[in-house]
């Protein structure tokens, strides 16, 4: 069935009960914001800001999105885009879009302005959907991002829509809130998701709606999710990770809330405050939260924090130090770690499971529906306790990369996904990573392509050689390192550096830069994993003499 159904079925038989719960810590009155009646949504007169819906809510403004783009000429299969910060319109949207027959397509909060135009062209976008957040990136380029699609605003009094724009409120407005009756199966098409290959140029993944409910039913069994539940969720709802991980609860019929901000004090009062039982972390954020019960910042004593059962993260290596940390503090929580990619509908094709928490190290066991396989170069299964590429092959597998047959043949063969990830198994079967064969970065759960920072820097005159590696980081698990030899007699220094960096998006920055030749082999191949061993051991002692 469509995923869709599922909130058809939750708006019928609960219809009256919460279905999601907006939290904005940061914002102290809502007084200020001004929200048009039909909206339905329940805002309450305590700090800090909240509103809420109803299932029923959450289906009827689905409904209106759908007959509007279905008013506004889009047809089944056409590309509608999302670019929004998480906000209680963004599953709304998202559902009107799948509602219309159309496919859904989140775009990364980050992207610069060349950035949105460019995935827009690559996934046919004929609707970009944004918020006020956006609208100095898409002024900037708004010529060409305009060009053959709608721009729609979703903003509020205080920050005008945009002259290039459509007001979202007042196209929604005159649309009804029945169901459009759209005919779906789980066959049709569904999302588009991006993602980056080792060049850093995004590659997007197409799935139907057969992937899209594998990732709520799963999520349900890996997690024992039922109606009681209520999950805290915390990443951008573009991530397949946090939409996919909230898609439990659209299973169950259980409340979840929205959380914007992730500073330690924030995130425990929301589980004490919202009665959370479900809590997806990343490293970052619960390194921060033992940080600050260290320094007695946190106290727990403070919280009610009883319901609060499960603890998982995902989107990084975790490390096995972290999670007995955890226990020292939570000692009751259940804890789990989930591996996946955008291509296998994100998080859960291999994952830990709640019962095996002392193997925490692993990324696990195949997930609910799916197999795994360890292969050599030649795509052959190597012995176990061997290093190969990890394969997944179920239920979730994307359809294709987009307009992209050649990367679709090299990752799709015989209904096996190559994931690029080397890994071994041990003799209980479970998978453990042992490098990454894209040679991408992973920093607070983002991926960071090298060869785009590499290509970016060599732009730069004074610049002989780089190379771009990770580096060994308690809080964000890596960070972006750029080994620099500087042309000879340049005088080439770090604020240069800096300063011309500042081009790059926030978190493609190198964290740390080091002036020093950077070694290739025989074949012109920059020799990375001397650089890893060299720098990243550097990097470890000096934490060490820190602690």
């Amino acid at each position: 069935m469509p995923v869709t159904d599922l909130l058809r079925r939750n708006a019928t038989e609960h219809g009256k009960e919460v279905a999601l719960v907006e939290l904005n810590p940061s914002m102290e009155d809502h007084r200020k914001y001004s929200f048009k009646e039909f909206d339905l949504v329940q805002q309450t007169s305590v700090r800090p800001y909240r509103r809420q819906i109803t299932w029923q809510v959450f289906d009827e403004k689905a409904n209106r999105v759908a007959n509007m783009l279905l008013e506004r000429g889009i047809e089944k299969g056409d590309r509608v885009a999302i670019l929004m910060f998480n906000c209680l319109e963004w599953l709304p949207i998202y559902f009107g879009i799948l509602k219309s027959g159309a496919i859904a397509v989140p775009f990364n909060f980050r992207y610069t302005a060349n950035e949105i135009s460019y995935c827009a062209d690559l996934a046919d976008v004929s609707v970009l959907i944004f918020g006020p957040e956006f609208i100095d990136r898409i002024k900037t380029n708004a010529d060409e991002i305009s060009r053959n699609r709608v721009l729609i605003y979703v903003g509020d009094e205080t920050c005008p829509c945009p002259p290039f724009a459509e007001n979202y409120w007042n196209l929604v407005a005159d649309y009804p809130s029945s169901d459009p009756g759209i005919k779906l199966t789980d066959e049709d098409l569904a999302a588009i998701y991006f993602s980056s290959g080792t060049t850093g140029f995004p590659k997007a993944i197409l799935h139907p709606h057969r992937s899209l409910i594998q990732a709520a039913e799963m999520e349900a069994v890996h997690h024992k999710t039922t109606k009681d539940d209520c999950f805290l969720c915390i990443p951008p709802l573009y991530h397949t990770g946090a939409k996919f991980h909230w898609m439990g609860s659209l299973w169950t019929c259980s409340r979840a809330v929205l959380l914007k901000g992730a500073k330690p004090d924030v995130i425990v009062k929301a589980v004490s405050d919202e009665k959370c039982t479900i809590v997806w972390l990343l490293v970052p954020w619960a390194q921060d939260i033992l940080d600050a019960l260290d320094r007695g910042e946190i106290k727990l004593e403070d919280y009610d924090l009883d319901q609060w059962r499960l603890m998982h993260i995902g989107a990084q290596p975790v490390p096995p130090s972290l999670i007995r940390h955890w226990k020292d503090y939570f000692p009751n929580h259940q804890y789990d770690t989930n591996y996946g990619l955008s291509e296998s509908t994100g998080p859960g094709c291999v994952h830990l499971g709640l019962e095996n928490t002392d193997k925490v190290g692993a990324i696990g066991v195949p997930g609910y529906r799916w197999e795994c396989k360890i292969v050599d170069e030649s795509g052959n299964p190597v012995k176990q306790g061997d290093v190969g590429e990890l394969c997944v092959k179920g239920p979730g597998v994307m359809l294709e990369y987009y307009h992209n047959p050649e990367a679709t043949a090299e990752t799709l063969r015989d209904g096996w996904l190559f994931t690029g990830d080397m890994a071994r198994q041990d003799e209980d079967g479970l998978y453990y990573l042992v490098d990454r064969k894209k040679d991408l970065i992973v920093s607070g759960g983002e991926n960071i392509y090298p060869v785009e920072i590499e290509n970016f820097l060599q732009e730069y005159p004074k610049v002989k050689d780089v190379a771009v590696i990770g580096l060994p980081d308690k809080r964000l698990g890596e960070i972006t390192g750029a080994i620099i030899e500087p042309e000879p007699d340049s005088n080439l220094t770090l604020e240069e550096i800096e300063k011309f960096c500042n081009q790059l998006a926030r978190y493609k920055r190198p964290k740390r830069i080091i002036f020093a030749e950077v070694p290739r082999n025989a074949t012109g191949k920059i020799e990375k994993p001397l650089l890893r061993k060299k720098y990243g051991v550097e990097r470890l002692v000096e934490q060490e003499n820190k602690s």
